[in-house]
């Protein structure tokens, strides 16, 4: 049986198809309706199983009334069972007049699949309170939590510090007493990328 002849006024479309299933592959169809036949024209990186030439049944799109240029997204089911989220747009000739539909089909089944497979490693419910024999004196997160504080109060991040920054921030965690764990001096200075020499020069400062 030989192909459907294609109408050269549809390639730009035939174009964006590929393109659009080309960035989101192999997740994406593009499916391209020609209302003038209502027949399917086009179709890149093929999902549903239709095939070029089938009846498309959009007579309605014909309709002056119709006036949305998008329509969607909303959800249908595939021939596997797979969840599919679709944006059709009509596309109109020179005149205003509707000529074509293009159909944008999605399988976010993966997607949602990843979200599960999230939602429960991440789920709280398996979590227990922090025992207090390991964490009572847990300098390490109390200099975290405090850090992490300061740093939401001035809208800043780690990667931004100044030198200023970082004086400032090591006499805040003076003042709340996070220097009196071992090694905790080593460590505010390699989670602050400085030196060992200058948060010591810092808190001697404040000695003086």
């Amino acid at each position: 049986m030989n192909a459907p002849e294609r109408d050269p006024a549809l390639d730009n479309y035939r174009a964006i198809s590929d393109a659009i299933a080309t960035l989101f592959f192999p997740h994406a169809e593009v499916v391209l309706h020609d209302l003038r036949t209502q027949k399917v024209d086009y179709i890149a990186n093929n999902l549903s199983k239709r095939v070029v030439g089938d009846d498309s049944s959009l007579e309605d799109m014909l309709s002056e009334e119709v006036c949305e240029r998008n329509i969607g997204p909303y959800e249908k089911l595939n021939w596997d069972g797979q969840k599919i989220r679709s944006l059709s747009s009509v596309l109109r000739d020179s005149d205003g007049h509707p000529s074509a539909v293009l159909c944008i089909n999605l399988n976010i089944s993966l997607f949602e699949n990843a979200k599960a497979a999230l939602d429960l490693f991440l789920s709280p419910s398996k979590l227990i309170p922090q025992p207090d024999s390991l964490f009572r004196d847990d300098w390490q997160e109390r200099i975290n939590t405090f850090l992490h504080a300061w740093l939401r109060e001035r809208q800043l991040s780690l990667s931004m510090l100044t030198r200023d920054h970082k004086r400032e921030l090591v006499l805040a965690l003076h003042a709340e007493g996070a220097f009196k764990g071992k090694s905790a001096s080593n460590y505010v200075a390699n989670v602050l990328n400085m030196g060992r020499a200058t948060v010591y020069k810092h808190l001697k400062e404040l000695k003086g």
